[in-house]
């Protein structure tokens, strides 16, 4: 998030968006913090205890105030209900440590560590309904070779993420890259 946001501010997407709130399902995280010292809106709903789909609703309810063309997700660690995604259907984007045809949910860097893999690739894709199954916008390779530790292995691909995902962001904007909606203003989330 705070990549993104410092991108936003002065770097690829600066002129093309702007942060209409971040958001996240814990009220103490350290990024809501952050954002305000930034002059960013934070908006935060404890998620603790709460049923998925009931959450949500009101997660909807709190984002649509802020009138979001796009919401990205950096770090935010919770599967999104159905309607959920219907209400920002095709404007919901997600980065995933890995290809997403290889590889889905949690545990990315882990699971590229373990099986030794030369490289592994960061995916930035729309969200559905399934879990890191939605349209691929763009992948970006992260060299493994020769990483000795799974600390390594994280080193690399968040190298690769902070820079890529606002590049991807950016080249959907200005409508490079396929997309139901086009605009400017982002909700950014974070765990």
């Amino acid at each position: 998030m705070l990549a993104l946001a410092r991108e936003v501010r002065e770097g690829v997407l600066q002129g093309l968006a702007e942060v209409a709130v971040v958001f996240s399902n814990i009220p103490e995280a350290a990024g809501l913090h952050s954002a305000a010292e930034l002059g960013y809106a934070t908006a935060s709903i404890d998620s603790r205890g709460r049923k998925r789909a009931e959450f949500d609703a009101e997660v909807v309810t709190k984002l649509q105030q802020f009138q979001p063309d796009y919401v990205v997700l950096a770090g935010y660690m919770r599967i999104l209900s159905p309607a959920f995604i219907r209400a920002f259907a095709g404007r919901i984007i997600n980065i995933h440590p890995a290809d997403t045809h290889q590889h889905q949910g949690l545990h990315a860097y882990d699971w590229a560590w373990e099986n030794r893999l030369p490289e592994t690739k960061i995916t930035v894709h729309l969200v559905d309904e399934g879990l890191d199954t939605g349209p691929v916008l763009a992948q970006a390779p992260v060299d493994l070779r020769g990483a000795d530790s799974l600390q390594e292995v994280e080193r690399r691909g968040l190298a690769v993420e902070h820079r890529f995902y606002a590049d991807t962001l950016a080249r959907l904007i200005r409508g490079e890259l396929p997309a139901k909606t086009p605009a400017p203003a982002a909700a950014t989330s974070q765990a």
